[in-house]
This record gives structure tokens, C-alpha cells and sequence, in this order.
């Protein structure tokens, strides 16, 4: 089994996990067009997904969160291994409401920086970009104050000693995917759908696939402020949380319902509805205006 993956040493580290979930497999490093600089979701996944439909590799490892809503012609999501935590935490402080007004705080997202600034719009939000240990390093160096970052990709590269606190994600919904890792691979292709799916944690990807039945719903990009978080309650239903946002942070709405685990996909596509009917269409409309203005 030959897995194909970006080479940045998360992307690396998260391959080598599936790997070893696998019994063994082959790591292939890929290069993409995101690798360069920033781009759309389809940038930092586009050389992977080639590789697929050329044969070159079996499977694609991805961030779930970089995975755009609609894949490559002829790919399909295989499955995902459990999750890890999904939740955003924040680096060089113990508690956000306690930095100085001014503090710069680190993020390149933009749901994050909507969020940051709806919470505290006395904050001075600064890009500050690069893998987890460029980052840190940039807080370190005094770039920032603190950088907020997904709790996930700290515990994968064994970084947790940097985490100062945790954001509630009921607060801070995270990213549609994060702490969770995508399986890509070719429809039809019944060996690594066989693979994928001995590996896959089935509670893991209903809750994938209710986020991204949302973003994909709402149309949602690179230029979105969107948040989308499911859980599974003891009883075996789905609960989805959603936050949309203006990257200013001076307009918000968010939502929450319950639905059924084994139609996820309606679950998704319900928020969206409702999130809709609260506005969100043009929010996420003047979103994008927003992100092309600068």
C-alpha cells in the first residue's frame, strides 16, 4: 500500500501513524501547489489527488480540514481513524482574557481571527505563519504574545508542553475536519477501500461527514469563517455546532441541533438550512467580498 502525503513534518508524522494503523505501508512524499505559499484547500491537496488518479500512490493521507468539500473526479473519502482532539488552544498564555489590551495574538486563519475578534477586539491580530515549530519559534522570538493553534497537530508532533489553555470548542468551534485525518483514494478501488475501511473508526467519520456536509452546503472556502464541530452523545445521536463570521468579528451567527449518526449528511445539510434563514448566506457573501479586498 503506497500512501501518498505533503511533505511537511505533521503531514509526514500523520502518514507514518496510518501507516502503522495499516501493519505497514509505503510513505510517499508529494509536493503540492500550496506548498510554495498560501492558496485555496484545493492547492495544498491538488499533486496528491493527481497522484491518485495516475496510479502513483493507493491512498492520500490529508488534514481533514484542508480537504475541499468536492473532491477530484473519480476520488472518493475512503474513511478516517479516530479523531484526535479538535480543539484550538491557545500558546503563550494560560488564559486569552487575561492578555494585555494590545497583545498581539498569532493566526493566519480566518476563522480564528473572526473569533479572536469577536471575543476581544482590542487584540492586535498578526499573521504569523509556517509548520508548528516555525511558529513557535516566532513566539518565542517575541512575533507575538501567543498564537492560537489546533490542539491535534500539537499532540501528533509531542509539542502539548506549549499549550497554555484550551479553547472551549462550544466558544471556539474548530474548523470543519481538524484533529480529524482524511482517507483519499480512488472510487472503485475495492483494495484500499478494504484498507481504509479495517482503520476507520465509524463514530469518527459520521462526525466528518456532518461537518462537511455543512460546509459543503453553505459553499463554504478558504475565504469562509466557518466552524463546524460534531460529537456523538451516549445515546448514538450526532449533535453539530456552527459558527459563522465576519473576519472583523462584528457579526456572528451560530447554531447547534441534533440529528441521527447514520444519516449525517442531512445533519449537515439542516444546520446549513437554519444557519441560512439566520442570515448566513450574506454574511459569508460579504465574507469573501471581504477576503478579495485585501
Amino acid at each position: 500500500m503506497r500512501l501518498g502525503t505533503r511533505g511537511s513534518q505533521l503531514a509526514l508524522t500523520q502518514a507514518g501513524q496510518v501507516a502503522e494503523l495499516l501493519g505497514g505501508a509505503e510513505v510517499v512524499r508529494i509536493q503540492t501547489s500550496g506548498d510554495g505559499g498560501h492558496g485555496d484547500k484545493s492547492r495544498w491537496v491538488d499533486g496528491l489527488e493527481q497522484a491518485l488518479q495516475a496510479g502513483e500512490i493507493d491512498m492520500a493521507v490529508h488534514s481533514a480540514k484542508d480537504l475541499p468539500g468536492e473532491l477530484a473526479s473519480g476520488l472518493e473519502l475512503l474513511g478516517s481513524p479516530a479523531r484526535a482532539s479538535a480543539e484550538d488552544v491557545l500558546c503563550g498564555s494560560e488564559d486569552l482574557y487575561a492578555l494585555p489590551s494590545g497583545a498581539r495574538v498569532g493566526t493566519t486563519s480566518l476563522r480564528r481571527v473572526a473569533q479572536l475578534r469577536a471575543a476581544r477586539d482590542d487584540l492586535e491580530i498578526v499573521a504569523v505563519s509556517g509548520n508548528v515549530d516555525t511558529r513557535l519559534r516566532k513566539l518565542e522570538e517575541g512575533d507575538c504574545e501567543a498564537l492560537v493553534l489546533a490542539r491535534a497537530g500539537l499532540q501528533r508532533l509531542g509539542r502539548e508542553r506549549h499549550i497554555g489553555a484550551i479553547l472551549d470548542p462550544a466558544v471556539w468551534v474548530p474548523a470543519p475536519g481538524q484533529g480529524t485525518l482524511a482517507l483519499e483514494g480512488r472510487a472503485g478501488d475495492q483494495d484500499a477501500g478494504t484498507a481504509a475501511r479495517v482503520i476507520t473508526d465509524t463514530d469518527t467519520l459520521a462526525c466528518l461527514r456532518a461537518e462537511r456536509s455543512l460546509a459543503r452546503s453553505l459553499g463554504a472556502t478558504c475565504n469562509t469563517p466557518l466552524g463546524a464541530h460534531a460529537t456523538l452523545s451516549g445515546d448514538g445521536r450526532l449533535e453539530l455546532r456552527a459558527w459563522a463570521g465576519l473576519p472583523d468579528g462584528s457579526a456572528w451567527i451560530g447554531d447547534e441541533l441534533w440529528g441521527e449518526r447514520d444519516d449525517p449528511e442531512r445533519l449537515g445539510q439542516e444546520v446549513a438550512e437554519r444557519m441560512r434563514l439566520a442570515g448566513a448566506d450574506q454574511l459569508l457573501e460579504t465574507a469573501e467580498e471581504l477576503a478579495h479586498d485585501t
